[in-house]
């Protein structure tokens, strides 16, 4: 399969119906294919290549659990600064491979909260803040209990305040499984945001309203507390 027919595949409406030829190809191959769709232009094959990665990375665990560590651990070296690269859509993929397996999850949900958490792993390039904020918000609606463990609410506090707002809306959307009372003040702030952002949800991308983002994990939290 071609490197322009995975493309092909990936604009498609359907997409996620049509991966067998995918999964007919060597693993490797097909990944190969998909970590050069990451760095797409078009949102749509880009954000299409990373549900792809998860559907055919994430099973691969329960066959070939090595196999699959070291895929992951090509993606988070693509990420250091050592490798030359800029790791475009990388934290969005392996929130995706995470969200899918517990396993994984458990193993590397660490260092996915580390680049939102100040440190050496911190990324400060806001288009990968973002990604790895939709990261760590995705891997939540799975595992919540997992990324509370971790104290990934607290980190994402800060970027409430950011002046991106991408940052400040994938933050509030994250904080939704994840934030507790310390959450409510500054999700507070953020209701009279008016700003949008294109949130990937469900395989579709949707344009969304901060400030309603903002609501929805108030309401979330507040569930929970009573």
């Amino acid at each position: 399969m071609q490197r322009k027919e995975v493309l092909d595949l990936l604009k498609s409406p359907d997409f996620g119906k049509r991966l067998e030829p995918l999964r007919g190809i060597p693993l490797h191959q097909a990944l190969n294919h998909l970590f050069s769709a990451l760095c797409s232009e078009d949102e749509e094959v880009k954000w299409h290549a990373v549900t792809a990665m998860g559907i055919l990375v994430a099973p691969l665990a329960g066959i070939d659990s090595e196999g699959a560590r070291n895929i992951l651990r090509r993606m988070l070296w693509s990420l250091n600064e050592e490798s030359g690269g800029i790791g475009w859509g990388i934290p969005e993929a392996l929130g995706e491979i995470l969200a899918r397996d517990e396993n994984l999850a458990r193993e590397f949900a660490s260092i996915l909260v580390s680049y939102i958490q100040p440190g050496d792993n911190f990324l400060g390039f806001e288009p990968l803040q973002q990604g790895a904020l939709w990261a760590v918000g995705r891997v939540a609606r799975t595992f919540p209990a997992l990324l509370q463990s971790l104290e990934a609410g607290n980190y994402l506090l800060p970027f409430l305040e950011s002046k991106d707002s991408g940052v400040r809306g994938l933050a509030a959307w994250g904080l939704g499984p994840l934030g507790n009372g310390k959450s409510l003040p500054g999700l507070a702030r953020l209701r009279p945001d008016e700003g949008v952002i294109r949130l990937y949800l469900d395989g579709r991308l949707r344009c969304c309203r901060i400030g309603r983002l903002a609501e929805e994990a108030v309401e979330a939290i507040r569930k929970r507390l009573d």
